[in-house]
């Protein structure tokens, strides 16, 4: 049966969709363990309370990005797992942490990528005055948010739209195809060509809500 490690950094709250849609849909998946980076992240307790075992590895303790990658890859080499979930993990990772996971990495970022890698993306989308705005799920590679795009969701700038507003509606979009795409990796659908995924057999990569 695959197993799943997430990273988070706070609720976790896309962790909690991917948890709840594989309860609801009895996926044969075991949730190995949930790691954050600092111990009052909330995300934690909803761990517990499923009985997927919670961590805490405190970044500030490490001098270096790389000593608490270091300690991070050896946790989750010891839970064992075939695929890593970032779900609102705040931290940049290392190079050598990426190769080390290349190809069972993924991360969501609450932006139509290419549009608007970084921080502060709704802020951003405002701001450029975008009708549309969203989210992906990609693969994680060693460019900030340039791997290759699993799948995404687009939602309409509203008239009136502040960055709250609007992140709650990307938030909601990113409950939807998160679950997705992880449960199209561990069903093996996931192909990478080049910088792009496809999905075999193929299935719309895109939703519009």
């Amino acid at each position: 049966m695959p197993s799943i490690v997430t990273l988070i950094s706070g609720r976790g709250s896309n962790f909690e969709a991917i948890v709840k849609t594989a309860q609801k849909e009895q996926w044969p998946v075991t949730f190995a363990g949930v790691i954050a980076n600092h111990s009052a992240a909330k995300g934690l307790d909803f761990a517990r309370s499923q009985g997927i075992p919670a961590f805490a590895i405190e970044h500030r303790e490490h001098a270096t990005r790389e000593s608490f990658d270091a300690a991070l890859m050896a946790k989750i080499d010891e839970l064992g797992s075939d695929l890593v979930v970032l779900a609102g993990f705040m931290r940049i990772l290392t190079p050598g942490f990426i190769r080390h996971f290349e190809g069972r990495l993924i991360n969501i970022h609450p932006a139509l990528l290419p549009a608007f890698p970084g921080l502060h993306t709704h802020e951003r989308a405002l701001e450029a005055g975008v009708a549309e705005h969203g989210a992906s799920v990609h693969f994680v590679t060693e460019g900030v948010d340039e791997g290759p795009i699993i799948c995404q969701a687009s939602v309409p700038v509203l008239p009136g739209d502040d960055a709250d507003s609007l992140a709650a509606r990307v938030l909601a979009a990113e409950h939807q195809i998160y679950p997705r795409a992880v449960k199209w990796f561990l069903d093996g659908r996931l192909r990478i060509v080049g910088n792009q995924v496809q999905v075999q057999p193929p299935e719309s990569q895109l939703i519009k809500l």
